[in-house]
């Protein structure tokens, strides 16, 4: 899999720019940049404190300045974005800033990870080593809504944008992840088929998802004829799975699947759902990744009902910060980063409330990690 070549220039401390946005987001950040900067083997960092989200749109009007786009291009080497209160009404004026970044820094994956013991309630089941692969940037989230008014009341409509390239390109992004899973699974030692499922409803959506299943298995296709059926991707198996069903083998079997490829919207909430085969939205990752820019941002929400309590889950924080190191070329801080939240989980003695058996604070937590990791 491509990763960035900034790992090839250690004369410099890496600029990473932190946007802790709204709610929880402006305490779990400063815990990734702390755990960040303790990890064995991690460059020097210059954290870039930059600005975004509905609280700065509340006073500013804006909730996205165009000086952190331009910081987060000219001079940024790796972001971290924490959450955000997007409202679910409509708000005049305003859209979320974490769905524009991703277009202006063309951050087309998102790429979210979960994997751990079933807490589900399920007895029984292997435990859980998925990833979601999302695109990114259309879909519904293109955000082109109308409304107007009939004889019959309003009549609401949104445009359902999918295109040949965006889902060509998140096609072979999922089988670059595939690949290197695969190679992963070699060198540990583990025996695993290594498999890439294309999410559709394409037996409803004939045209939109039906252009998302072809063209993302065209890259499959396409490699195996160019190289007569033994291409870059030999080794690696590819299916597809109706989203409807895919929700339900996803609680009752998740350990059948492996990487899953979806549009942006069933890629949102197959991901979502998948936490809480691990117990806890708090503890899932995400990075967004274009060829060359990732973006760590925790999976959960701004949590306002949390905000000011020090009892915000940071693992899904810290994990997003290492899965940032590791496309970037940092394995070794990356790798001591997520053992020492592996490690906390499974000592189990010091963990936050949204856990079972949890009491903890997320100071506590960040201390637990810190002395995991220097162990």
């Amino acid at each position: 899999m491509r990763i960035s070549s900034v790992a090839m220039n250690a004369s410099r401390a890496l600029r990473i720019g932190m946007i802790p946005a709204d709610g929880i987001g402006r305490e779990v950040l400063p815990v990734a940049e702390r755990v960040m900067s303790a990890a064995p083997g991690a460059p020097k960092f210059e954290f870039v404190h930059l600005d975004a989200g509905f609280d700065l749109f509340s006073v500013t009007g804006n909730s996205l300045p165009q000086e952190t786009i331009d910081t987060l291009k000219n001079s940024c080497d790796g972001a971290m974005f924490g959450s955000v209160s997007s409202p679910s009404h409509s708000v005049v004026g305003y859209s979320s800033p974490i769905v524009r970044l991703r277009k202006e820094l063309n951050l087309y994956a998102n790429i979210r990870p979960v994997d751990g013991p079933v807490m589900s309630g399920v007895r029984g089941q292997k435990p859980v080593d998925l990833l979601t692969v999302r695109e990114n940037t259309e879909c519904l989230y293109v955000k082109q809504e109308t409304q107007e008014d009939t004889p019959n009341g309003k009549v609401a409509r949104a445009t359902r944008q999918i295109t040949e390239h965006a889902s060509t390109r998140i096609g072979r992004k999922a089988l670059e992840v595939a690949l290197a899973r695969k190679t992963m699974r070699e060198k540990d030692g583990v025996n695993k088929t290594t498999k890439v499922t294309i999410c559709h409803k394409s037996n409803v959506l004939s045209v939109t998802d039906g252009l998302f299943r072809t063209s993302v298995r065209s890259v499959y296709d396409a490699d195996k004829k160019k190289n007569g059926g033994e291409g870059l991707y030999e080794g690696i198996e590819l299916d597809e799975q109706l989203v409807d069903s895919m929700v339900y083998r996803m609680y009752r079997e998740p350990e059948v699947f492996d990487v899953i490829v979806a549009p942006n919207l069933y890629g949102d909430i197959i991901s979502d759902g998948a936490a809480a085969l691990v117990g806890s939205l708090g503890l899932v990752a995400s990075v967004n990744a274009s060829d060359s820019f990732f973006m760590g941002e925790p999976v959960h929400g701004s949590a306002p009902d949390l905000v000011g309590l020090n009892k915000a889950n940071p693992m899904a924080s810290i994990r997003s910060a290492a899965l940032m190191l590791q496309y970037m070329g940092y394995t070794d801080p990356a790798l001591a980063m997520f053992k020492a939240v592996d490690a906390v989980l499974t000592e189990g003695q010091t963990l936050t409330p949204d856990l079972p058996n949890g009491k903890a604070t997320t100071s506590e937590v960040e201390e637990a990690v810190i002395r995991a990791m220097l162990k």
